[in-house]
């Protein structure tokens, strides 16, 4: 045993590894025995290391491994997914050789310190490691629920690990050279503008995230648009600095952070969260085809069965309105007729009323909008409750697929600007007349 003097402080007795195996070789010479009973020393460390590196990881870090996987919860598979425990692991090794160095090479106190130099650089790593790891199985864990999907964790995961990893280079500088990290740290007070140039953009993007965070503009899963970087789709990363869109043709934009809060975007969350997604479309009659409604037309739109209480009501209401003022019924100018377009109007209404995929607590409107040259538009403006692309995509179509089916039925006609073949058509039977 001998006592080890560091910083001019006598340290606690050292037991002397090299020396108690040169002594068991004093048939040889004093520095043959030495050198042996260094290189032994070396080998018995190096053997307890391994052990205890087998030990950490095979029998501590698999009975963890063990335990995780029989318990009923699932967030913790992410642990092992990352690798948290096996990089803990990892410490051990380098720990027990730290700690034998003085034994081992007792007198060498340069190697001494270049071993644990090189030992304590190693932890730093595995430790920085271990906690990068650490740090992605919390935001896989978060993402599991609510408020993990809503905050841009990666982002703010992200500005912890630069922060992390500067900390553990000043550190192990600090280790290297036997400088003190906080020195290190304040003599990069002069480089602070070069770091702001150099880390520009992901200064940006974490002022960015906060800002998305607190004012929650955007979070993972998010349906976004904007035009300018052709983004499309949803939200599948928010990092420090960009945020990924995967298109819906499965393309993947890449976003600037900062430009979600410098340029304008829209966020379809608004409509997920509501009780409906928005069908707002026009047809376009024709004009020529508006007109009032015969008595036998009526008989035919009270047996419609989203007609029959309409055309009751209706036909009561005028005839009242017509006795009253002393309006003959046939008389559409001075008294009051049903038209065709406002009949139809009508069943639309409520066709819309009665599908069982339109939110009736929502607007459901169908109007007249301005006319134009193309014909009269009649606008559908109304909420699907099945906010699902696909099939919302389908009720769209099925519903408009009724209408366009149905309006022949009140004598009216949909506009369609004339073809080429439509001319053919006319030519034909005008040619065919003159034959």
């Amino acid at each position: 045993m001998a006592s080890e003097v560091v910083d001019g402080v006598v340290a606690e007795p050292v037991f002397r590894l090299n020396d108690y195996i040169a002594d068991q070789f004093s048939m040889f010479s004093d520095e043959t025995a030495k050198v042996l009973g260094v290189v032994v020393a070396v080998v018995i460390a190096l053997v307890i290391a391994l052990v205890s590196d087998y030990a950490a990881r095979k029998l501590i870090v698999g009975a963890v491994k063990r335990f995780i996987k029989k318990t009923k919860v699932t967030w913790d598979d992410e642990l092992l997914k990352h690798r948290v425990f096996a990089r803990v692991g990892h410490l051990v090794p380098a720990i027990v050789i730290r700690m034998m160095a003085s034994m081992v090479l007792a007198g060498y106190d340069g190697a001494i310190e270049v071993v644990r130099e090189c030992a304590g650089v190693y932890m730093v790593v595995m430790g920085v490691l271990a906690i990068d790891s650490l740090l992605n199985a919390v935001v896989a864990i978060l993402r599991r629920f609510e408020i993990g999907r809503r905050l841009p964790l990666g982002g703010l995961v992200q500005v912890i690990k630069l922060v992390l990893y500067i900390f553990a280079t000043l550190f192990g500088l600090s280790l290297i050279i036997g400088d003190d990290a906080y020195k290190m740290l304040a003599g990069m007070g002069a480089m602070t503008a070069v770091t702001m140039l150099v880390f520009k953009d992901a200064i940006l993007g974490f002022v960015a995230g906060i800002q998305l965070a607190a004012n929650k503009m955007v979070r993972i899963g998010d349906w976004i648009e904007m035009s300018k970087y052709g983004a499309d789709g949803d939200v599948i990363d928010i990092t420090l600095t960009t945020v990924k869109v995967q298109n819906w043709d499965k393309t993947i934009s890449t976003i600037p952070a900062y430009s979600l809060i410098s340029d304008s975007f829209r966020n379809w969350r608004g409509m997920s969260e509501a009780g409906g997604r928005r069908i707002k479309r026009s047809l376009y009659i024709d004009m020529n085809s508006i007109g009032f409604c015969t008595d036998e037309m009526l008989d035919k739109f009270a047996k419609f069965e989203c007609l029959r209480e309409y055309i009751a009501e209706k036909k009561k209401e005028i005839a009242e309105y017509n006795a009253e003022h002393d309006v003959a019924n046939s008389d559409g100018i001075n008294g009051r007729k049903l038209t065709n377009v406002g009949t139809f109007r009508a069943y639309v209404t409520q066709y819309l009323k009665n599908h069982p995929l339109v939110n009736k607590d929502m607007t459901l409107m169908v109007r007249q909008l301005e006319p134009t040259p193309k014909g009269l538009p009649m606008q559908v403006y109304i909420f699907c409750t099945d906010k699902r692309w696909v099939h919302y995509e389908g009720v769209q179509a099925d519903i408009f697929d009724h209408i366009f089916s149905v309006i022949g039925e009140f004598g009216l006609r949909v506009y369609q600007e004339p073809a080429g073949s439509d001319f053919n058509s006319e030519f034909t039977v005008r040619s065919m007349v003159r034959d």
